[in-house]
């Protein structure tokens, strides 16, 4: 039988979408820099750190530059970026993340983010949900980018939980072989021809309860903190 004491959630994809400002903010760095981003290749940038992702643009450009250039390039990704997320509200959390969420809690499971982003902390409180997780791992945290499963592992540290005892929500494949690298169980968000390596994939929360979060598991116990 599997025990479930938390939830790890990434948050781009999966709480908010906030990749079509990564998309509008990497295309305008293409453009500057003389080539064509397409919302193809904007795919391979999904669940990937910021240098990482300009290491893709730049393959796709067929460009090299020294270090220094290539962090002066991601800061003023970063700075178009940030923006359009100082202007995000609650509007813009995905249809039924918080009705699940407050679930999760109410059923005593404990909730964590696992993002590679280095804005989570603005996104959430933003979209006013800081309140809502237990505990919060963002690039900020972290030396390695999925698919290495540092950031989950230091989300189940940080909740005092094993990672046996976790199950992932991600949208992105490097996300989802992160959550295997773990040890742990996870739930795709999209489609399944796409994210075939999660234990179970659902289009998103809207209608998606605990109850149906179990009957997907089959056998699994809910562990209840609360109180603890």
């Amino acid at each position: 039988m599997t025990k479930i004491e938390a939830c790890i959630f990434d948050l781009d994809g999966v709480i908010v979408d906030t990749a079509k400002y990564h998309f509008i903010a990497w295309k305008s760095l293409a453009e500057e820099l003389g080539f064509e981003f397409t919302h193809a290749d904007n795919e391979r940038l999904k669940g990937v750190s910021r240098m990482a992702s300009l290491e893709i643009l730049l393959e796709i450009g067929g460009l090299q530059f020294s270090e220094p250039e290539k962090w002066t390039m991601a800061e003023k990704k970063n700075t178009l970026y940030v923006t359009y997320i100082e202007e995000m509200t609650p509007d813009e959390i995905l249809p039924g993340v918080p009705e699940f969420l407050l679930e999760l809690k109410n059923n005593g499971v404990k909730i964590a983010l696992g993002s590679a982003s280095k804005n989570s902390p603005m996104i959430l409180d933003r979209i006013q949900l800081t309140g809502m997780f237990d505990a919060v791992v963002d690039g900020n945290s972290i030396t390695e980018a999925k698919p290495n499963p540092e950031v989950f592992l230091k989300g189940a540290e940080r909740l005092g939980v094993l990672p046996e005892n976790c199950v992932v929500f991600e949208d992105a494949i490097a996300g989802i072989e992160a959550a295997r690298n773990a040890g742990m169980r996870c739930v795709g968000i999209g489609e399944p021809q796409t994210l075939g390596m999660a234990d179970f994939v659902i289009p998103g929360f809207d209608g998606f309860t605990v109850s149906k979060f179990k009957g997907a598991f089959g056998e699994i116990t809910i562990e209840n903190h609360i109180g603890t």
